[in-house]
């Protein structure tokens, strides 16, 4: 008798349901996003989906906590700054955000917010990553000493841009795009007192 080999069963948690159907979401937005089609891409039966998950939308929840959870902790990260040197924290994070990042993060950004429209869920979570990207952000304008207001609009400036920029093609706008970049960071960064401190101490 010829000897049979069994072919393994896949065995899936959790966390590899949740980024196969984060990138489904980002390739085909949240139309796409199918239990049935994840299935497919996964090579499991679809049953297998329900040890897991209650439903598609126990599986929505769970891609939205993962995106917020990891969005959150990025900025906490990158804004994080020893004492006296938060100015240079804000240009870091300038650059870091307006830098060429992961096409595939910023897929999948703009296929949660396209999902936000539609959905009061994924519209609470998109507000809550905001509001925190944007109160860290505040955070270090305040500590450079910048009144409330101006440092209230230079971090909703800050993210404008860095938003922006993903979305844009400028590589042929300017022949010096790292001067560019410069020019934009130090009229986000610095206020017109922050200038003038700046110019203090180089002059004495």
């Amino acid at each position: 008798m010829e000897n049979m080999s069994i072919k393994p069963r896949v065995q899936l948690d959790r966390d590899a349901w949740v980024l196969a159907a984060t990138d489904v979401l980002a390739d085909e937005g949240i139309a796409g996003l199918r239990v049935e089609v994840l299935a497919k891409r996964l090579k499991v039966t679809k049953g297998s989906f329900y040890w897991h998950f209650q439903d598609r939308r126990d599986l929505l929840m769970a891609v939205l906590q993962t995106w917020r959870d990891g969005r959150i902790r990025d900025i906490v990260k990158q804004t994080r700054a020893q004492s006296g040197h938060e100015l240079e924290q804000i240009y870091h994070v300038i650059d870091v955000y307006s830098a060429s990042r992961s096409r595939r993060g910023a897929m999948i950004e703009l296929a949660v917010r396209d999902w936000a429209r539609r959905d009061a869920d994924a519209a609470a979570i998109v507000a809550e990553v905001d509001e925190m990207r944007l109160r860290c952000a505040r955070e270090l304008f305040l500590a450079c000493g910048v009144p409330m207001d101006e440092a209230s609009s230079r971090c909703m400036l800050l993210y404008a841009y860095v938003f922006g920029i993903s979305l844009m093609v400028y590589d042929k706008f300017d022949s010096d795009v790292a001067r560019l970049k410069r020019d934009i960071a130090d009229l986000i960064a610095l206020s017109a007192s922050m200038k003038d401190q700046a110019a203090r101490a180089s002059g004495s």
